[in-house]
């Protein structure tokens, strides 16, 4: 069992502009390894576009040999990027502590002058997102087996921040590109930059709405109310995702298919689940098992966060040592969400004058829109972000 005594203390003094004095946060956290600027230059052979390997709103990654030897993923955070400073430390209190098979390891960061980097294990088979989701041209190809294991694996590791680690964590954007792969197509959740700790004494916590649509609970996303049933619903679309092959929102098909999860649960209601199997297994998979694991990413996505399981029952379903509920309830559909926010938008017309919606399709930009909020339903603002990040 793992526990955060120091997490998000203020033992570094505020600066004038708002943000934390990174420095003092950095050394009081005992467990992270600090590289030189110098270091980490020489690590990529000066940051070169060749040993790029992602790029996202709050940076960019190489791919850099440390002086041990070491392969390592090393992640630049823009100097810009003054939301990504408040990231930067989230992540490393996070994860500095934590250590799971299905979690990436973070080796240390650097903090010298405006550098801020972070360095984890580099695995050798980029993420989801840019692997197996939305008709990639990866030549990986992802058979039934290897499909279970990854399903698997990321529910062991949301368990294990949910139940195992105290306080308990909320990872807040889980979704495809998050979800890493090494050598052997294990996967890894990373991108700990948005995580949110629940303490044991509370039932959720009230907090700015952040992460991707497509991903998000309505709960969440409506009212800003988090707490772990939230990441149980991104786990459950994420699910639907790796057993269909294609990303959970994609405008270009017709209407009544752009949103997986609606196609799901009407597939679900006609009894047809197995139709929406990926075709590129040619048919070479268990039926009953991946329509229990469709179902088993229904119940994840329920309206109601109570009539979620939990993400250690989840490992149970998939593994097979309990039964799936067949007593499934509506999911909470992107369609609906939207309509709601739209009325809602509508009547409170005179008071809010920049409230916009943009969703983009899955195909064309594979991370979907991140969201942001403010602090009331009717002000929120949906902005498609350019996020490749790993």
């Amino acid at each position: 069992m793992t526990c955060f005594p120091f997490l998000f203390s203020r033992k570094g003094k505020l600066k004038t502009n708002g943000g934390f004095d990174v420095d003092n946060e950095v050394s009081s956290i005992d467990n992270v390894k600090l590289y030189t600027y110098k270091e980490l230059k020489v690590a990529t052979e000066e940051f070169s576009e060749a040993n790029k390997i992602g790029e996202g709103g709050f940076g960019s990654v190489y791919k850099g040999r440390l002086k041990d030897g070491k392969i390592a993923a090393i992640k630049v955070l823009s100097a810009e990027s003054k939301q990504g400073v408040r990231e930067f430390l989230t992540e490393i209190n996070v994860i500095s502590e934590i250590e799971h098979e299905n979690l990436v390891k973070l080796y240390g960061c650097c903090v010298e002058e405006n550098h801020r980097i972070l360095v984890y294990n580099y695995l050798e088979n980029n993420s989801l997102a840019q692997t197996l989701i939305g008709g990639s041209q990866s030549n990986i190809y992802f058979n039934w087996r290897t499909r279970l294991k990854i399903c698997i694996g990321i529910a062991r590791g949301l368990a294990y921040l949910h139940e195992e680690v105290r306080p308990h964590i909320v990872h807040r954007d889980i979704k495809a590109s998050n979800i890493l792969l090494d050598k052997d197509l294990t996967p890894k959740i990373s991108d700990f930059g948005l995580a949110k700790l629940i303490p044991p004494n509370m039932t959720h916590v009230s907090t700015r709405v952040a992460g991707t649509i497509g991903y998000l609970a309505p709960e969440y996303a409506i009212r800003g109310q988090l707490t772990r049933k939230a990441d149980v619903y991104s786990f459950g679309v994420l699910l639907m995702e790796i057993v269909s092959g294609r990303c959970n929102t994609n405008t270009r098909l017709p209407i009544e298919e752009q949103y997986l999860l609606e196609r799901t649960w009407g597939l679900y209601e006609r009894r047809e689940l197995v139709g929406l199997v990926d075709t590129a297994l040619n048919g070479d998979f268990d039926a009953e098992q991946a329509c229990n694991f469709l179902k088993i990413g229904l119940l994840c996505t329920q309206d109601s966060p109570k009539l979620r399981p939990s993400m250690s029952t989840v490992v149970k379903m998939l593994t097979g040592e309990m039964n799936v509920n067949d007593k499934i309830t509506k999911p909470g559909l992107i369609s609906d969400f939207m309509d709601l926010k739209v009325r809602s938008n509508e009547k409170n017309k005179p008071e809010t004058t920049n409230t916009s919606f943009n969703v983009s399709s899955g195909l064309d930009n594979l991370d979907n829109s991140i969201l942001s909020s403010a602090t009331t339903a009717a002000t929120m603002t949906f902005t498609a972000l350019y996020d490749r990040s790993i």
